[in-house]
């Protein structure tokens, strides 16, 4: 089983990441993990710390002659912003200096929550850990699991299907021949544009909203669409909630920073329709097997996959730290304020997209260890290869 632990803070030294249960024999390489590193930071929208920062993972254990050995894997990003808070976050012995505390929560944070769990009396500890900036350590540790995925034929990535008020028309035919090449595909595609859309005018409107919420002050949120490829049928299992493959998914989008909502396929739309529009028909091919011609499920029936492609959706909220500050008020003084403002991003959904693809690659990963088991890579793919012929072959007339 992959499992992985992120540990630093926002303006600490540096970000880490272990990763433990890598299967050996997979080639990895910085120039790959720090791609997606890169992508994490771009997009329209974002802040003054991206400028600042320009993330770079170093690895200091796991790997021998650029290929895993099955031990844990050990992932630092060092923060480059650190030797402007050496004294706001120094870690053991209490400045001299006077630190100016921060009292005042912002609605829609994890300050006020934070500060009465942890029983502080400053908001800046909950400000550091909660941060997004706890993504980049998550996109380095799932872009090790997106490689193994890789080597299998097994692809993830994204695209932004609405920012605020604008929203991409349906681009099926686009993302039908995007997808038939595999899902990278679709996110190469995807990061040619400076909001991650697929259509120039929606990308043009999504800019204009953009830099109209940055002057007033305030934030955009959106959509994103997830897209896993090359996935057979029966990975994942309904025989307990624990192991229910739509469950660890969604836990997984739900954890990443200002996501609030999930949906598999259309499945909201579905809701609203009756059974007879809904369910996927099924019919034998004697080329492929079985074979739909829908896929409003999003590639997952009963906790399980399909066979399909695996289709995500994910809601963003606006970031929650506004230049035009909402009511709040002092905990100290317990006083009505405005809240305050924390440097942030006016829009990051086109980074979260990046941070959605990273976090949903161990799972996929687990699903698939969990059917076929192996301890290198070349057992592994073995094992799929056979998996995947024998289920053409059953159902072949």
């Amino acid at each position: 089983m992959i499992r992985y632990f992120t540990a630093g803070e926002s303006h600490g030294p540096a970000l880490s990441a272990i990763v433990e249960g890598m299967p050996a024999g997979i080639a990895i390489s910085l120039e790959e993990i720090n791609n997606q590193l890169a992508r994490r930071q771009q997009g329209y929208g974002r802040g003054g710390r991206m400028k600042i920062e320009s993330d770079k993972a170093e690895v200091l254990s796991g790997m021998r002659f650029g290929k895993t050995i099955g031990s844990p894997i050990t992932l630092v990003i060092k923060n480059r912003d650190w030797e402007n808070w050496t004294t706001i976050m120094a870690q053991f012995e209490k400045p001299v200096e006077k630190i100016a505390t921060i009292t005042i929560p912002r609605p829609g944070h994890a300050d006020l929550a934070g500060c009465i769990k942890y029983g502080f009396d400053d908001i800046r500890p909950v400000i550091e850990r909660s941060s997004a900036r706890e993504t980049a350590a998550r996109v380095a540790a799932g872009t090790l699991a997106k490689i193994f995925l890789k080597a299998l034929g097994i692809e993830i990535g994204s695209y932004i299907s609405s920012i605020g008020g604008v929203t991409e028309p349906s681009p099926d035919a686009q993302l039908d021949l995007l997808l038939s090449e595999g899902a990278e595909a679709l996110a190469r595609q995807a990061d040619l544009s400076p909001v991650r859309m697929l259509t120039n005018a929606t990308e043009a409107e999504a800019v204009a909203a953009i830099d109209k919420a940055k002057q007033k002050g305030d934030t955009l949120g959106g959509i994103i669409e997830l897209f896993i490829t090359g996935v057979p049928v029966g990975f994942g299992s309904y025989v307990q909630h624990d192991r229910r493959l739509d469950a660890a998914l969604a836990s997984a989008i739900l954890s990443i920073q200002a996501i609030k909502g999930v949906e598999i396929g259309a499945a909201f739309e579905n809701a609203r329709k009756p059974g007879s529009e809904v369910h996927d028909e099924l019919y034998l091919s004697t080329r492929d097997g079985v074979i739909r011609k829908t896929n409003r499920a999003g590639g997952l029936e009963g906790s399980m996959t399909s066979g399909q492609t695996i289709h995500l959706r994910a809601a963003m909220k606006p970031i929650s730290s506004l230049v035009t500050p909402l009511q709040s008020f002092d905990m100290e003084t317990l006083q009505p304020l405005p809240s305050r403002f924390e440097r942030s991003d006016t829009c990051a959904v086109p980074a979260a997209g990046v941070v959605a693809e990273a976090v949903v690659a161990p799972v996929i990963a687990n699903a698939l260890l969990e059917k076929l088991g192996g301890d290198h890579l070349d057992e592994i793919r073995q094992r799929l290869d056979l998996y995947r012929e024998n289920i053409r072959n059953s159902f072949c007339p």
